[in-house]
């Protein structure tokens, strides 16, 4: 099922983001961890690419199992950074083989050698690059990132969502948010970005923070802005793994309902490939589905 028909649904929807190890003596216990949290039934699972493509050999193996032998519909991440066309023209042929209509097209994240690299000969330097060969070759529901703090590459806000305009007039059929822990930032990006003409859902991503070493982590990545309240959550539990957990999984669970309040009807949950973790994300919020 392609992910705009789910979409177009008047529907309430939850869906979940897991990712690939680098190590392939790994993937068996990756693969029954996801099938774990497909057993609850989310909307769709996105299956991400790693940095710089590391761990691209095994997304397509993760996502096929998700959707082949659990039944869930899957959103799988290709990105574009240091790949040539060849291995793009590859991986592309190897989605339509696996029956699989859902494509996250991203520039994807730069690992620290690449920081430096030239790449004015990169064959795709931007996401938008990947959007159109997508479009060329294949009848896929492209989905991309966007940043609702912008994104740390862009002048301002304006010049990120123009950016932004450009993809979807490319072809890119949804967006979907990079975390946040404010959910005012995300409404009034949302303003900004219908505001722009730019009429495609835009799906908010959350992030449960259940340990202090993660939290440090999603703020180095990302950039987010952290509210007060949460900066006191974690000084009060960031000590204790497991009041820490409880308490980051309270809080996402807050935003993700503060947001089917406001209107949003899709939420998708980075879920750092931990069942527990969805599975009390999903039975705090399953009565406000469908």
């Amino acid at each position: 099922m392609k992910l705009t028909e789910l979409f177009a649904k008047d529907q309430v929807n939850l869906s979940f983001e897991v990712f690939p190890n680098k190590k392939p003596e790994n993937l068996e216990s990756v693969k029954a961890k996801t099938a774990k949290i497909a057993e609850l039934k989310p909307a769709f699972m996105s299956v991400t690419y790693g940095a710089g493509g590391g761990t691209s050999q095994f997304t397509l193996e993760i996502a096929k199992n998700i959707q082949d032998n659990c039944g869930v519909p899957v959103l799988a991440h290709l990105t574009g950074v240091s790949s040539t066309k060849e291995i793009v023209a590859q991986r592309i042929e190897e989605l339509k083989a696996a029956g699989i209509q859902n494509i996250m097209a991203l520039r994807g994240d730069l690992t620290p050698e690449m920081e430096g690299q030239d790449r004015t000969n990169w064959a795709y330097k931007y996401a938008i690059d990947l959007i159109c060969e997508l479009k060329e070759k294949g009848d896929f529901c492209i989905g991309s990132g966007c940043y609702p703090e912008v994104h740390p590459e862009a002048a301002n806000m304006l010049e990120d969502i123009r950016h932004i305009k450009e993809k979807v007039d490319a072809g890119c059929d949804f967006l979907t948010s990079q975390l946040f822990f404010d959910n005012g930032i995300f409404y009034d990006y949302l303003y900004k970005v219908r505001e722009a003409g730019i009429a495609v859902p835009v799906i908010p991503g959350i992030m449960p923070v259940t340990n202090a070493k993660q939290m440090e982590r999603s703020i180095q990545m990302s950039g987010s802005f952290i509210p007060r309240h949460f900066k006191a959550l974690l000084e009060r539990y960031g000590h204790n793994d497991a009041a820490m957990k409880q308490a980051g999984i309270a809080y996402a669970t807050e935003q993700i309902i503060d947001l089917y309040a406001n209107g949003v009807k899709n939420v998708h949950v980075y879920t750092m490939n931990n069942p527990d973790v969805a599975e009390k994300i999903m039975n705090n919020v399953k009565d406000l589905l469908g």
